[in-house]
């Protein structure tokens, strides 16, 4: 799953920046960011932003493409397309878009409730009656869409690096994923208190599957992909490849003599991230997607309004995710509306401030994509395309 952050994010932020850019890889020489902007004066930080790419490719990051839309427009990239080659990084390639895929299910499930088709407030058994045992409470779509269901996610024992790299081609179906999942009961009573984990959008997709008759990814496509023009998203399944013009992404790792190398991990199958996480896209395509949504062209109200109002619980830590995003105080800047994603070599963000004037889409081929810590350039793009 994708490393979601919480308002301790803003401390990370700050210590990220401070610390400085990190070591360059000998293997490729850096390529100097390029943005233009379009719209001037106004409140858009460029500075940041040009420093935020600046030095790649780096120890935290190969490359990275950056689009800031709303009032003030800009468009930037730095880094080199494969650490081989040293070739500056594409400006618009596609890449694995992790747990943004989240937007879009939860878009998908909301346009389904506003034709009537879905009632939030219904238990998810109603619709897929062989789901949950008797040991489980009722649990509303809306538990599933704000991370409240109690549905525990099927953690086993931690896969060493080169365990997961050696099973990087396997199929993982995401079906056997949810059972071991379901099989350890209840974390919580639903409502309760907010636990951040895959299978929650997991069985949104079944649902959407359950309800329309579909395949999962081709209502995607008719839904959503095909009217908002997003021709380079989509599902890839089982395939591990990405399809189309793409920066190769890696994972650095310790080698045995104790020097750090970088592994390719572009070819990846991520079949068992379904809903949660298996989409490849782009920087145009996600802004596109977000510009769509907060004018109210892909989810009308009231619907809409789920994604932008946190649920009440009542575990005393409070919840700061929404229906798809998470809610989070820019330091010195507005509050922000976001969803990131990483999968190995890919790291992700589309967010939007809270009054829907600014949006923020990037890619940033991470080399510790799914490492305890956010790329320190990943959350200096965020903090420079929301700061003044």
């Amino acid at each position: 799953m994708n490393r979601t952050r919480s308002a301790a994010v803003a401390a990370a932020l700050v210590t990220a920046l401070v610390s400085g850019a990190l070591a360059a890889p000998a293997v490729a020489a850096p390529v100097a960011p390029a943005a233009a902007a379009t719209t001037a004066p106004d409140d858009l930080n460029r500075t940041a932003l040009r420093a935020a790419l600046a030095g790649l490719p780096n120890a935290d990051a190969t490359s990275a493409q950056v689009r800031v839309g709303g009032g003030a427009v800009w468009r930037g990239s730095a880094g080199v397309r494969d650490l081989e080659s040293g070739r500056a990084a594409l400006r618009d390639g596609r890449f694995r878009a992790g747990s943004t895929t989240k937007v879009v299910t939860s878009a998908l499930v909301l346009q389904l409730a506003a034709e009537g088709r879905i009632d939030l407030d219904a238990p998810v058994q109603r619709y897929l009656p062989d789901l949950l045992p008797s040991t489980f409470d009722p649990v509303a779509v809306r538990h599933l869409l704000t991370y409240t269901s109690g549905i525990q996610s099927a953690d086993g024992p931690p896969k060493t690096w080169d365990e997961e790299y050696a099973g990087r081609l396997d199929t993982l179906d995401y079906r056997e994923v949810v059972a071991a999942g379901v099989a350890r009961g209840p974390a919580h009573d639903p409502g309760d208190a907010q636990r951040y984990a895959n299978i929650h959008y997991t069985i949104l997709g079944m649902l959407v599957e359950e309800v329309t008759g579909r395949p999962f990814a081709r209502e995607a496509q008719r839904r959503i992909f095909g009217p908002l023009g997003m021709r380079d998203t989509y599902f890839p399944g089982s395939d591990p490849e990405i399809r189309g013009p793409h920066n190769r992404g890696y994972q650095k790792v310790r080698k045995a003599d104790g020097t750090t190398g970088y592994v390719d991990v572009t070819r990846w199958n991520q079949y068992d991230r379904f809903a949660a996480g298996d989409m490849i896209s782009t920087t145009a395509d996600l802004e596109r997607l977000m510009k769509a949504l907060v004018r109210g062209k892909v989810v009308p109200e009231p619907q809409l309004a789920e994604m932008f109002t946190l649920p009440e619980v009542k575990d005393p830590k409070g919840a700061s995710m929404s229906a798809g995003f998470q809610l989070f105080a820019v330091p010195g800047g507005p509050k922000v509306w976001l969803k990131t994603g990483g999968r190995h070599g890919y790291h992700t963000m589309v967010a939007v401030s809270e009054d829907r004037t600014r949006t923020l889409v990037h890619s940033v081929t991470s080399t510790d994509a799914k490492g305890p810590d956010m790329s320190a350039t990943a959350l200096a793009i965020g903090l420079a395309a929301f700061t003044p």
